[in-house]
């Protein structure tokens, strides 16, 4: 059974670059965020008809790599979940019977304490519209009953407190690099 830890939160939080580092300190494999991927080759805004296109790619990218024993993802069904019902109002009903049921061992939860960059695809730059989104994030984890460690701070000392968080998490059977 493979061991998951989930970057999550609001955009322009550092989820990348944790799960990126992360991974290569467990000698693991991530996924990357398939709504990024998805947004950067739609044309045009993304409406509600995207949010299960989105899941999709979410639920199939980490299906395909949960044959390793341990698995860095940066984001996952939570974010679709969160970021369908703040746009739309609603989320399938299936996406959010998936984040049950695909329920990861560990949520990182980054914090908005990084400086906000556009890159085309981010939309909140205000610190009260990012602060909302990640209270959006928490309450949701909170709901599913998820795992949680929140990880705030810059540079070096964001990225230990994030190994610190999955260090005292994982089983034994995980070790780093």
């Amino acid at each position: 059974m493979t061991w998951r830890v989930v970057l999550t939160g609001p955009e322009c939080t550092g989820k990348t670059t944790l799960a990126r580092a992360l991974a290569a300190q467990l000698d693991a494999p991530w996924v990357a965020e398939a709504s990024r991927a998805y947004a950067e080759s739609h044309a045009g805004p993304l409406t509600a008809d995207d949010v299960e296109p989105i899941a999709r790619a979410t639920r199939d990218a980490l299906q395909r790599a949960s044959n390793a024993p341990v698995l860095v993802a940066d984001t996952d069904l939570v974010s679709t979940m969160v970021y369908a019902r703040h746009y739309y109002g609603s989320c399938p009903v299936w996406v959010e019977a998936e984040c049950r049921a695909q329920l990861a061992d560990l949520y990182l939860l980054c914090a908005p304490d990084l400086p906000w960059v556009a890159d085309g695809v981010r939309d909140r730059p205000g610190d009260s519209a990012r602060a909302a989104m990640h209270g959006a994030f928490a309450d949701a984890l909170d709901a599913l009953g998820a795992r949680v460690v929140r990880i705030e701070g810059t540079g070096d000392a964001r990225a230990a407190a994030a190994w610190h968080a999955v260090r005292d998490a994982a089983p034994t059977t995980v070790g780093a690099r």
